[in-house]
């Protein structure tokens, strides 16, 4: 993949001299199920909502819809009129949104469907972005494999 500098921490080249991290010309797409942008590090959601306020299409699948109209206690049939249309490549539905182009599910600050949000929603920014997204996201970068747990926390 091609790698455009000047984004993100910068790191130490081999010489010592800073150089600045490279991010992605891809930006991936909201449909990626196995594919990860950035291969070693893990973004970690700190629910700042960044990426419910970026218009475009938020895919629901069949069985997506089921398990949010269930969380929502009404009848899929409801929830399909009320918080869905066709997607702008008229291949499925995706979530509504507000006039200023924020998610419909977008409540007081958070998701209303949190728990069951659709896997467009839980993969930002790991298997999809946009441009600019670091600059608004607050994800913090963890490197893949680091997580123990907390049992060798440096606590100084």
């Amino acid at each position: 993949m091609e790698m455009v500098p000047g984004a993100g921490e910068p790191l130490l080249s081999e010489t010592g001299a800073t150089v600045p991290r490279k991010e992605p010309v891809s930006h991936g797409s909201p449909g990626n199920d196995h594919t990860v942008l950035e291969p070693g590090v893990n973004y970690v959601c700190q629910r700042c909502t960044a990426c419910c306020k970026w218009p475009g299409d938020v895919r629901v699948s069949d069985r997506e819809i089921t398990v949010i109209a269930d969380f929502l206690g009404m009848p899929e049939d409801v929830f399909i009129s009320s918080y869905t249309r066709l997607r702008t490549n008229r291949m499925g539905l995706s979530l509504t949104e507000k006039a200023n182009h924020e998610c419909i599910m977008l409540e007081d600050g958070g998701c209303r469907i949190h728990p069951v949000k659709p896997s467009q929603c839980a993969g930002f920014p790991n298997k999809w972005n946009f441009p600019g997204w670091r600059d608004v996201c607050e994800a913090i970068p963890v490197p893949v494999g680091s997580f123990d747990g907390g049992k060798n926390r440096d606590l100084t």
